[in-house]
């Protein structure tokens, strides 16, 4: 069976930036302006006050100080609340449309990084939490523009889709349907946030990743990553959720209805979805006759700072030093499937030959993703 290698690494970061104090200062602003317009419902009792949020309650519940999108203007507008269409958005044939052209500044990033031209690609696999629109393919479309060979699909799932992406591609190079595979997955997550509810308005970050993926008899590139194993697991639950879809122009009222937005019952999540990832990656080092002491890192997906520590605390059975479980949240915020990717993109460096690691993500599904890897 043929090696597989990870050669190359890319990010694209949105110049737009918000952080704590700004978000916390429109969501306030906005809290003012609502219980005032309902202030005799909210007496009588028709309609529930909102609360303040604050910079000290986000720190803590997330680990989040900052977060970048692909537009900050509109959530700061106590009027709308919510993200405004960038300008030229939707591309066209001779302009690549938002979520697009991301994904093709990372994917350039990556391929410098492993030494190749865009013509060495034979398979794009564009996967993200959310995709812009459904047709033609976000990916084919970057195959227009990069001008990489063969063919590109799309796929979405949820916060695990860079690593599903990833074990895809591994898939397809083993099995000989291609050589050299590029996952491009550009987050655009804070269009889905509702900037009205204080304990979900301050979790998403836009960011896009990239990695080649390539036979390891053809990768050059003096930083690689042998993909020692992959597993995957998923199950159903409706603990996180939106309902937005193909049928939600249908829905009478459908964008003032809350479940439109991003939801999650938080400490369900916490409680039902920790156990199975912890389970699930002592398993995967078990089948690979791997410890955790084996692992000289695990980039995990970065939901939030209280369950990344938790993670790593449990598999490792002590508190995590940051060089275990690097977190990249404080800058960037939960950026849905691209969180591992960019804790591995971030934080390798320093690592050397033979040096074992784990990138894992899990989320809505619930799905759980992961790749062994082990430095060249």
């Amino acid at each position: 069976m043929v090696d597989v290698v990870i050669s190359g690494t890319g990010l694209y970061v949105p110049p737009d930036r918000i952080d704590n104090a700004e978000l916390v200062d429109a969501f306030n602003a906005f809290v003012d302006t609502f219980n005032a317009d309902n202030a005799d419902a909210i007496v009588r009792g028709e309609v529930e006050a909102k609360t303040y949020s604050s910079a000290e309650f986000i720190q803590k519940a997330s680990g989040i100080q900052a977060r970048h999108m692909v537009q900050t203007d509109g959530v700061s507008d106590t009027a709308r609340m919510m993200p405004t269409m960038p300008e030229g958005a939707h591309g066209d044939m001779d302009e690549p449309s938002l979520q697009a052209a991301m994904g093709i500044k990372a994917a350039e990033a990556a391929l410098a990084q492993a030494g190749l031209e865009a013509k060495d690609i034979d398979q794009i696999v564009f996967s993200a939490a959310l995709v812009q629109r459904y047709f033609p393919a976000m990916g084919i479309e970057i195959q227009h523009f990069m001008g990489t060979s063969g063919s590109a699909f799309d796929m979405t799932m949820g916060c695990s889709s860079a690593t599903y992406g990833l074990i895809n591609g591994v898939n397809a190079i083993k099995s000989g349907v291609s050589k050299r595979v590029l996952m491009i997955n550009p987050e655009i997550f804070s269009t889905m946030v509702n900037y009205k509810d204080r304990d979900s308005h301050f979790i998403f970050g836009d960011i896009a990743t990239a990695v080649v993926l390539e036979r390891a008899d053809l990768a050059t590139a003096p930083d690689q990553w042998k993909v020692l194993d992959t597993k995957a697991s998923t199950r159903f639950s409706h603990n996180i959720r939106s309902n937005y879809g193909p049928l939600t122009r249908l829905e009478d009222d459908a964008f003032n209805r809350q479940d439109m937005f991003f939801v999650q019952e938080g400490r369900k999540v916490f409680k039902e979805l920790l156990p199975l990832v912890t389970e699930f990656i002592g398993e995967q080092l078990q089948e690979t006759n791997l410890t955790v002491d084996h692992l000289s890192r695990m980039w995990l997906h970065q939901a939030n700072i209280n369950m990344n520590m938790y993670a790593a605390k449990k598999l490792l059975g002590r508190e995590p030093r940051f060089e275990d479980a690097p977190t990249v949240l404080e800058d960037y915020g939960n950026t849905a499937g691209a969180g591992s990717i960019v804790a591995f993109h971030e934080h390798r460096s320093d690592l050397k030959a033979g040096d074992k690691g784990l990138i894992c993500s899990f989320g809505a599904g619930y799905s759980i993703g992961s790749l062994l890897v082990e430095k060249v």
